[in-house]
């Protein structure tokens, strides 16, 4: 039987492209070059491939991860429920992309219940996927969305497990590289400095630990 990796998501170089020019773009900004950089479900590694710091973590569960991860980036193929192996207190800048669609509310608080301890003071919790409020056309088209958040619940969520919403981007980014739009660095760049997002379908949080806030 072919996997998800091969029908759904298969490795297609317009993400790395999208990659490469928002972390140059925008990410890079937020992250200090002594920083550790956490990202969960990492996939083919295309954020953290592109993000430039001290350490780079991944996790994902799929094993295939690991060969498309540039030397230097500890890996790690596991539940991202499960991240005693990351030190308590030791990540700046955490990192997750259409991930928490996929799972259940259970894991996806179990996973920020394990968060809250690996972020050092400070730290944020950046997550990008789907917003349900604009994207419930194509929401389901993967078979594997099994939660709906749009930006209001995905806030609230996060407040009711000990995260404080530091920034929310309601339309962050279109919604996928498959149409017939071209990906290049230089539309990339022009639409993330669009004041209006049109086709913005992927929202944007940023929070942090309430009882790890800095005033």
């Amino acid at each position: 039987m072919k996997s998800y990796h091969e029908t759904r998501l298969a490795y297609d170089e317009r993400r790395n492209l999208l990659w490469k020019t928002l972390c140059e773009s925008y990410f890079q900004r937020l992250v200090g070059s002594d920083d550790c950089v956490l990202e969960l479900g990492a996939g083919y590694g295309h954020f953290i491939n592109h993000i430039r710091c001290k350490r780079r973590i991944a996790v994902d569960a799929w094993r295939g991860m690991e060969e498309y991860l540039q030397p230097g980036i500890e890996s790690h193929i596991c539940s991202v429920t499960e991240l005693g192996m990351v030190d308590d207190e030791s990540v700046d800048f955490a990192f997750a992309s259409n991930l928490f669609e996929h799972l259940t509310q259970t894991e996806f608080a179990q996973t920020l219940q394990g968060l809250r301890t690996k972020l050092k003071r400070g730290g944020t919790l950046n997550i990008l996927q789907p917003n349900y409020r604009f994207a419930y056309r194509e929401y389901f088209d993967d078979y594997t969305h099994v939660a709906v958040y749009s930006d209001r619940s995905l806030a609230d969520f996060l407040s009711v497990n000990g995260f404080e919403v530091k920034e929310c981007h309601a339309r962050f980014l279109p919604l996928t590289v498959k149409s017939r739009m071209p990906v290049s660095a230089a539309l990339i760049r022009l639409y993330l400095a669009m004041p209006v997002k049109p086709m913005g379908k992927q929202m944007l949080l940023r929070a942090v630990p309430r009882d790890r806030a800095v005033a």
